[in-house]
């Protein structure tokens, strides 16, 4: 079970793309590999491979937020960071890059992230998107290549704004058949039957 909070302030955390020390005390860098990691991932396979149709828009035009936090535990506080730079309009869009966590435990951190958002209403403007290395979607084998369109070198959280992606699914033609075609490119790509 894991803990709730009744109130949430929002401190101006020092995370990775500052220069400086970061929440956990440990100094933060720009150069972060696991950001860099993760970066590379959306570039190459999200975009790449257009599993998001939507991705490339605010990665061309400069306008996705990249951050990180050195331990798990400041992951909730991370992403409310994150929730004002976007609300800002400092970026369209924003992703957390955690440290490594196994994947019930990541599965966690991203429901208290989603209980602050709920909690402090901001559910209703934000919403989170979740990527994990092990990412497993319910249902699915394991070893089922579907499961890389959620499958990023380091587990992150995404933030996006709820009007952003209710104006991009309106506008897309087939907005239904995106991830059965992601399903079946993946798939496809790695030679895999069920």
């Amino acid at each position: 079970m894991r803990p709730r909070a009744t109130s949430w302030r929002s401190p101006k955390l020092p995370l990775c793309s500052f220069e400086g020390e970061s929440s956990s005390g440990g100094a933060v860098s720009l150069d972060d590999p696991r950001v860099q990691a993760v970066q590379g991932w959306v570039q190459e396979v999200v975009v790449g491979l257009n599993l998001c149709p939507f991705a490339a828009g605010p990665l061309g035009r400069g306008k996705v937020g990249w951050r990180s936090v050195e331990v798990a535990s400041d992951a909730v506080m991370g992403v409310l960071a994150l929730v004002e730079e976007v609300d800002s309009g400092a970026y369209e869009t924003a992703l957390l890059v955690l440290p490594d966590c196994r994947f019930s435990e990541f599965l966690d951190i991203a429901a208290a992230a989603q209980d602050m958002l709920e909690q402090t209403r901001l559910d209703q403007r934000f919403q989170l998107a979740s990527f994990h290395p092990d990412y497993c979607f319910e249902g699915a084998w394991k070893d089922d290549p579907a499961n890389a369109t959620n499958q990023s070198p380091y587990p992150a959280l995404h933030v996006l704004r709820v009007e952003d992606v209710s104006r991009a699914v309106d506008s897309h033609p087939n907005i239904a058949g995106v991830p059965e075609r992601n399903m079946a490119l993946l798939r496809d790509r790695a030679g895999w039957t069920e």
